[in-house]
């Protein structure tokens, strides 16, 4: 009997895990903050876009909601492509369909060819926006995620101020002639900045078992969305015909419709566009709720405030811009405290920051109940510094609840329900509080409809506080 040995197969190391560099991370910071400036670029510019292409009220807001609906219906789309494909590859491809129609949008010939370059920037920014998150979550790990995703929503905060700032600064400075035109051409070079270092920095990440695109749940969710968004954000410009009361009724059951197909996908072992399991998370559900009207309040009120300051209080774009400054410089210095607040203190952060947001918005409301219409930098600095503050301590921190228990193998779906909540949420902002003032507006007078706007905003921001209270003290 003779002894047989074995040699033992060798075992094949484990690959080691994407890691996100410091030059990787200040890439996706720059991709995330383009989409968001340019949601709110053209709020200041909107005036003389109408004048250049004698484009009606109702085109107008098509050129704000058309990109938003297009954003909104195609993010969770786009996360899920981003698992199949990859997610670097879906990042580059979305960042250059920007550059592409950020020049299409500058060079638009008429009104109508506007919107439909703003549409397909929507969708372009709908491919690349949730590969940012699904990228940090799926590269990053512990400290450095945390970190990481307070610097991302410091930064999806400050776009939103910053960008209605720029667009005021870029519509004055007319540069070369372009007037309005620069505030979309200024994303090209910045693009092609990004594709080089994307190139360089930025690894590539995927689920481990992709699964193939959802068709039923893509078309019931995209039919859901545009049912809501469409009529809100074009119906009072349209004098609400019949489509728009006809597309409102539609939405509950087109909603149900989605949520019965994706749940019947998830119970036989499928992977759905939107996974109804997911929702089990708690950080996830109880976060997605307080996005929603912190984020209905905060597109309003900068809607809402750039149309006051230059229609009624008379100021041009780059006044109307500068006077949100303070919010803006004490958001940025307040986030970047935040990760050591939220060390030591957890998520009551977000509770303290809805006070200091109601605080400020209630002086913002002062200000122009008493100084209207001498409104300006000086009226709104102490209101527009304090609600800064409150806005950099509940924003980061919110985006790190609903992503803090997602596993890396979802990160692309879990990003696409969060940046389509808050998408959905800024465009009914703007379709809401927008809708309130302007129908306020003939009766009352515009200080009056300011004061009754901001009051409303006030009632969401104490819905977030309130909502804040039921979150889990610490976070990872």
């Amino acid at each position: 009997m003779t002894e047989t040995t074995t040699t033992p197969r060798p075992t094949r190391p484990s690959p080691t895990p994407p890691e996100l560099g410091g030059l990787g991370l200040f890439t996706v910071l720059l991709a995330a903050a383009l989409p968001l400036v340019d949601f709110f670029i053209v709020n200041v510019a909107l005036p003389t876009i109408g004048s250049d292409l004698a484009a009606s009220e109702s085109v107008l807001e098509l050129v704000v909601s058309g990109y938003g609906l297009a954003y909104a219906v195609l993010l969770v789309l786009g996360g899920r492509l981003g698992d199949l494909f990859g997610r670097r590859r879906l990042f580059l491809g979305g960042m250059a369909a920007f550059g592409l129609t950020s020049l299409a949008c500058g060079l638009a010939p008429t009104a109508w060819t506007l919107v439909a370059a703003r549409v397909a920037q929507g969708a372009a920014s709908a491919a690349m926006l949730p590969q940012v998150l699904a990228t940090i979550q799926a590269a990053t790990a512990g400290p450095r995620r945390a970190k990481a995703m307070s610097l991302y929503g410091a930064t999806a905060g400050l776009s939103m101020v910053a960008g209605q700032i720029l667009g005021g600064v870029l519509v004055s400075a007319d540069i070369a002639g372009t007037g309005w035109r620069s505030v979309f051409l200024v994303n090209v070079p910045v693009v092609l900045v990004g594709l080089v270092l994307a190139a360089r920095a930025i690894p590539e990440t995927r689920a481990q078992r992709p699964e193939p695109v959802d068709g039923p749940g893509t078309l019931l969710l995209a039919a859901s969305l545009i049912a809501l968004l469409a009529p809100l954000t074009e119906g009072r410009a349209a004098g609400w015909p019949l489509w728009t009361w006809l597309s409102l009724a539609a939405f509950p059951f087109l909603a149900a419709a989605f949520y019965a197909v994706e749940r019947r996908a998830d119970r036989l072992g499928r992977t759905p566009l939107v996974p109804p399991s997911l929702f089990r998370l708690v950080s996830l559900r109880r976060g997605l709720v307080m996005i929603l009207p912190f984020s209905i309040g905060f597109s309003g009120f900068m809607f809402v405030i750039a149309v006051a300051l230059q229609q009624g209080a008379g100021l041009g774009p780059v006044q109307a811009g500068l006077a949100l400054a303070p919010l803006a410089v004490t958001f940025f210095f307040t986030s970047l405290a935040g990760p050591r607040l939220i060390a030591r203190y957890g998520t009551r952060v977000v509770t303290a920051g809805s006070l200091f947001q109601v605080v400020g918005v209630g002086l913002i409301a002062l200000a122009a109940w008493r100084s209207w219409p001498d409104l300006g930098v000086v009226a709104l600095l102490p209101g527009g510094a304090i609600a800064g503050v409150g806005q950099a301590l509940q924003l980061p921190v919110i985006f790190r609840i609903v992503l803090s228990e997602v596993p890396p193998a979802r990160a692309g779906v879990g990003s696409g329900v969060m940046t389509t909540t808050q998408q959905s949420a800024l465009a009914l902002g703007v379709a809401t509080l927008g809708t309130l003032f302007l129908s306020l507006t003939p009766g009352l007078g515009m200080r009056d409809a300011l004061v009754i706007t901001l009051l409303v905003q006030l009632a969401a921001i104490a819905l977030t506080g309130l909502l804040s209270l039921r979150l889990p003290r610490t976070i990872d």
